[in-house]
């Protein structure tokens, strides 16, 4: 008999070889090795339709189970539409939207597990005001979930659309967006995952929230790509929530709310810290915040990086919102382009460049402190002030500008002479009348302004006034700084109080 010559590598192979087959039964739906090395499960086999009208959840979930016993991968293939509901994605499987797979989102409250709930909760809310920030229940109904997984990962050049038009009611042209039904699921929603990948899914037209990651540790999001609607509210892009260890880069984001915002939820403050995040190498067109820390701050956030981005259009720039009990410390803006203007009134933000604010959100209520924060080499175009703004209850502390320039110029129809500090019920004015000097720093300890500079476009209302006004401020330093006053012949370049 024939000796055999096997190496090891070899005998490992045909193990695995083996095992795939006796793990998928023999049947016809698990195919071979892809080019990962993992067993791959096309949804089609498992009874997927893919005509767009067909309900195609409970295959997807069969494909998803049956991949997620062998740590394979399932495929979503392209060149067709799949319509589903909710998606309970497990440890160790990639789900891939292949080509130029669709998965079309059902507009049915009932093709989500809590789709009933959420909506009487929602409908027993009388007084829910639509375009503020929607109560905990809301956010149960969502498209692709995963609780406590290990290993997933979410890949393709496939798209999930949300089609959020399904989910409006009419458009509102007084504040000049979409009203929203009352249930309204999320694209994404990930929840105490280890090891997380999301590489270069497109996410169309969210409803609400498109990826929000809650209490996950060890995440990168590369590549991603989010085409939501401008003019419809609370669709925010990508949500680290209570999260660590989080890489966000090579995105390109577009959306009506809040681009890319770490924060810390109070409907999970169970789930810790918000820690080590960075943002890098993104593109961002919003109407709200660009990059956002808050305004949810139920537990610290620290340690946080924006680099190398592009804000082609947002109500803020680089925002710092701070309202509740948790510390925000450690947090870099770095290499940053952005344009700021001004939008319709129920848009949080008044066109500010840059703001980093501190008020208690309800009178009395606990808040945190800033601190250590830096921003360097960041450049643009607003509508509205560079804004440095503690309360009396919390003083922003140790505070860094280097090689920030800003150009001020009215461009949009909206009244001005305004600050924007909500969401608040405290003493403090939700939206503060004031004029807009170029940067306003108050409540405030060891400012430095370093080579920065203001400039003043060719529409400056009679409200926009100094290059620099401080008060309140102690240890403010401002070397090398350039710029003055928006009227000279009414106000001086420097104001310190």
């Amino acid at each position: 008999m024939p000796q055999l010559d096997f190496s090891r590598r070899q005998a490992l192979g045909l193990l695995t070889r083996v095992t795939a087959v006796v793990a998928c039964g023999l049947g016809p739906a698990c195919k071979t090795l892809g080019r990962a090395g993992r067993r791959e499960f096309n949804v089609g086999d498992f009874g997927a339709a893919g005509d767009g009208t067909t309900l195609d959840t409970v295959a997807i979930q069969r494909a998803i189970d049956a991949a997620a016993a062998v740590g394979g991968r399932v495929i979503v293939p392209g060149g067709r539409s799949f319509l589903v509901g909710t998606l309970e994605l497990r440890s160790g499987i990639d789900f891939h939207l292949a080509d130029d797979a669709t998965l079309r989102i059902s507009s049915r409250p009932e093709d989500y597990p809590a789709g009933a709930a959420v909506l009487a909760a929602v409908r027993a809310a009388q007084n829910r005001t639509p375009g503020v920030e929607p109560a905990p229940a809301e956010r149960a109904g969502a498209v692709l979930t995963a609780r406590d997984a290990v290993g997933l990962s979410l890949t393709g050049t496939g798209r999930i659309d949300g089609h959020s038009p399904d989910f409006m009611t009419q458009f509102d042209e007084k504040d000049e967006w979409w009203r929203p039904v009352d249930f309204r699921p999320t694209l994404a929603f990930l929840v105490s995952c280890r090891d997380l990948e999301v590489r270069d899914i497109t996410f169309h037209q969210a409803p609400i929230r498109t990826l929000h990651m809650v209490g996950c540790d060890r995440v990168l999001v590369d590549g991603v790509k989010i085409q939501n609607q401008l003019d419809v509210p609370n669709c925010d892009g990508i949500d680290p929530d209570h999260s660590r260890d989080v890489e966000i880069r090579n995105c390109h984001v577009v959306c009506g709310d809040d681009a890319i915002v770490v924060k810390a939820a109070r409907a999970f403050a169970s789930y810790g810290e918000t820690a080590n995040i960075h943002v890098h190498d993104c593109v961002i067109e919003t109407q709200d915040s660009g990059l956002k820390v808050g305004t949810e701050t139920t537990r610290p956030i620290h340690h946080v990086r924006f680099e190398r981005c592009e804000i082609r259009s947002s109500c803020r720039g680089c925002n710092i919102q701070l309202r509740d009990e948790g510390d925000i410390h450690d947090i870099v803006f770095r290499d940053i382009t952005f344009k700021s203007r001004y939008h319709s009134d129920p848009w949080w933000g008044r066109g500010e460049a840059v703001s980093f604010t501190a008020v208690p959100r309800t009178p009395g209520g606990k808040i945190g402190q800033i601190r250590n924060v830096r921003v360097e080499n960041v450049t643009g175009h607003s509508e509205n002030s560079v804004r440095i703004s503690g309360c009396k209850e919390s003083r922003i502390q140790d505070v860094s500008f280097d090689n920030v320039a800003v150009t001020l110029n009215r461009e949009t129809k909206y009244r001005g002479g305004l600050w924007d500090n909500r969401p608040t019920t405290s003493a403090y004015p939700p939206i503060e009348e004031h004029g807009n000097p170029g940067i306003h720093v108050r409540f405030a300890d060891n400012v430095a302004l370093q080579r920065c500079q203001i400039s003043w476009g060719a529409n400056r209302p009679d409200y926009f006034t100094h290059a620099l006004e401080a008060h309140d401020v102690t240890g403010l330093t401002y070397p090398g700084f350039k710029g003055e006053a928006a009227h000279p012949e009414r106000f001086a370049a420097v104001a310190v109080r």
